[in-house]
């Protein structure tokens, strides 16, 4: 279904739901998960959605706690890794979330029995989340986790305030003041340090541990705190240690319960991402289809999602009366809207959202969707755009069987109109015969004609406003339509003149066919020789002799101009190059153009030469002598 799924925009719908969920995890679950083809699982999916649905419309909110980066928390477990307090924390929250939502639920009971079932799971892990409560308070580790710690931790108080004491009496002291750049104490390097004037830095007893950028000042460590801050720093790494060897306690609780916290991770993952579903129908203020395995489509005043509210809803059945539907119309009338908006609604439904529709919209839960929507030319392959239709609907009739849903915008289009007609009702019989369900687009009569005919088939027309001339973007079932090719002619400007020379040879098939004489006035002052168009440096153009595209180098004005392909230079004839970009349209001003014709190395070389390097010269002259030592050797 990728194909599938990247033209009718359902990636973009999987996104909109992804924002709508709180943890990484469920965001990659959602993004993996795709459109069921079982019947139960999309019915169950429904119902998931409809009952989260219900807790939102409450104002309810489900206590989602810790869960943003629960998975990769675990993660780090699994691999062995001790865990911060903060992430200790979080995952605490995280299981007392987890109790949370199992009473929550119970208490929403007749509201929602189908998640109550999923929240009995939900086992409880009370002693480690009060465990980690109990030993980490703000983020940090309390001074009660153990014994221990406690002791560490009153010694280093001690310790500090004495250094502290010792600092403020060689502050106070008479004989000190002239010396000391500023009266404060400042920590350094995990030392306590008093800031003293550089000239008098050789006049104090005490150790340099650090020096100010301008040099006008050194902090100094006086000796009467040496010993006091070398039993500081052992006791800090005491405490450290300690510290340690609590989270390793937490996390290591938390890893003896792995199995207990998988199941949790999992069903509360499953609950936000049925959540992320059921905000994101609330916000397209979606229903829940009735959902069948019987190939049946009956669709009332459905909306594209992306479309705006206004837009004018859709009626549309199939699989009922008739398993084929063939729709004109004009081209800006909203035929491939239809098929678009079928497709996705059906993903939608498939994937456990609502749908914007009324109620009693029934889907079909099909096993694919195969689509043929779109500009196919594959310049790559050298596929004009008939060749990549045919591609792509070759793939198609090899999948085309019962329970498949089949959508071809513009059958047929792209070659000669006889052959590409009535090679469309040939493609649409086989799969007909095959046993798919199949919604098509076209201009041509041939195609209205056996729609009208075919006992399995149904025309349908947008309907389009004659005198407004305007299309009305409505489904109109058992009509046909015109392409209303005038229309959009007249849309364009052009003039009336020519509109009605048109309208004229529809009606009676006579053109204009005689001869006109042309005077030769390449020649005459009075009309100057057009000037060739000069390519600028960076353009992006189509060279047809290489079929790809490529970048304008230099265009000098001659025959040939110098483009940039394959870190290659090449000429190639001018009539061979259509601009497909401007460099202006390209790049922002002031952008180093040169920098797209030459690797980083040569640009750094040229730079390092334009500025004078030395070491650069030295290179230079090196390969100089190389290539002439080299030369020499030659006979």
């Amino acid at each position: 279904m990728n194909e599938t799924i990247d033209n009718l925009q359902f990636n973009q719908i999987k996104n909109e739901v992804q924002e709508r969920a709180i943890g990484n995890y469920s965001k990659k679950r959602l993004q993996e998960m795709t459109a069921s083809t079982d019947l139960q699982t999309a019915k169950t999916r429904q119902q998931e959605t409809k009952e989260a649905r219900l807790i939102l419309e409450s104002s309810q909110h489900v206590p989602f706690m810790g869960l943003k980066r629960i998975a990769s928390l675990t993660e780090q477990i699994r691999k062995g890794l001790s865990l911060l307090p903060a992430d200790l924390i979080e995952y605490a929250d995280f299981l007392r979330s987890s109790r949370m939502i199992k009473k929550f639920f119970e208490k929403n009971q007749y509201q929602t029995p189908l998640l109550l079932a999923y929240s009995k799971n939900l086992p409880e892990l009370l002693s480690v989340e009060e465990m980690i409560y109990q030993k980490i308070k703000n983020g940090k580790i309390i001074d009660d986790a153990s014994r221990n710690l406690r002791k560490i931790r009153k010694q280093l108080q001690m310790n500090e305030k004495e250094i502290q004491a010792r600092l403020m009496k060689f502050l106070r002291h008479p004989n000190n003041k002239e010396m000391i750049q500023e009266s404060m104490i400042v920590q350094k390097g995990g030392y306590q340090t008093i800031p003293i004037k550089s000239s008098y830095k050789n006049k104090v007893d005490g150790t340099i541990v650090e020096q100010s950028n301008k040099g006008t000042t050194v902090f100094i460590e006086p000796t009467v705190v040496t010993k006091l801050n070398t039993q500081h720093q052992l006791l800090k790494a005491e405490e450290t240690a300690e510290e340690y060897q609590i989270l390793a306690e937490l996390t290591g609780a938390l890893a003896e319960n792995e199995q207990a916290i998988e199941l949790i991770l999992e069903t509360v993952t499953v609950f936000d991402m049925i959540f992320a579903k059921a905000k994101y129908s609330r916000e397209i203020k979606g229903i829940t289809p009735i959902l069948n395995k019987s190939e049946r489509i009956r669709i009332k005043q459905g909306r594209h999602p992306f479309l705006p509210e206004n837009a004018v809803p859709l009626d549309f059945e199939l699989g009922d009366t008739y398993r084929g539907l063939v729709i004109t119309g004009a081209n800006a009338g909203g035929k491939t809207v239809v098929l678009k908006t079928v497709g996705l609604l059906t993903l939608m439904a498939m994937y456990g959202l609502q749908i914007p529709a009324r109620e009693g919209t029934e889907l079909a839960v099909f096993d694919d969707i195969l689509i043929d929507i779109g500009d196919q030319q594959d310049m790559g392959n050298a596929l004009s755009t008939f060749s990549g239709h045919m591609r792509n609907i070759a793939m198609i009739l090899k999948k085309a069987k019962r329970n498949i849903l089949v959508l071809l915008d513009e059958i047929g289009s792209g070659t000669e109109p006889n052959e590409g007609a009535a090679l469309a009702i040939s493609i649409m019989e086989t799969m007909y015969e095959q046993g798919a369900l199949i919604i098509a687009t076209t201009h041509y009569g041939e195609i209205k004609k056996f729609a009208e005919e075919h006992e399995d088939f149904v025309p349908a027309a947008m309907a389009f406003d004659r005198e407004a001339l305007e299309p009305k973007y409505l489904l109109q079932v058992g009509e046909t339509g015109e392409s209303q090719a005038l229309w959009i002619a007249q849309k364009m400007q052009m003039s009336e003149g020519l509109i009605h020379r048109a309208q004229q040879y529809l009606s009676h098939k006579e053109y204009g066919t005689k001869k006109r004489a042309f005077c030769q006035t390449a020649n005459r002052p009075d009309h100057p020789r057009k000037e060739k168009r000069l390519f600028a440096k960076g353009d992006r153009v189509f060279s047809s002799l290489h079929q790809k595209e490529v970048l304008v180098f230099e265009d000098t004005g001659e025959d040939q101009i110098i483009v940039h392909s394959d870190n290659e230079k090449i000429s190639v004839p001018r009539q061979r190059v259509q601009l497909r970009r401007s460099a202006e349209a390209l790049y922002p001003d002031g952008y180093d153009l040169d920098s797209l014709f030459t690797d980083f190395k040569t640009r750094k070389q040229q730079r390092d030469l334009a500025r004078g390097s030395k070491k650069a010269h030295k290179e230079l002259r090196k390969e100089m002598q190389k290539r002439q030592a080299e030369r020499k050797k030659q006979p």
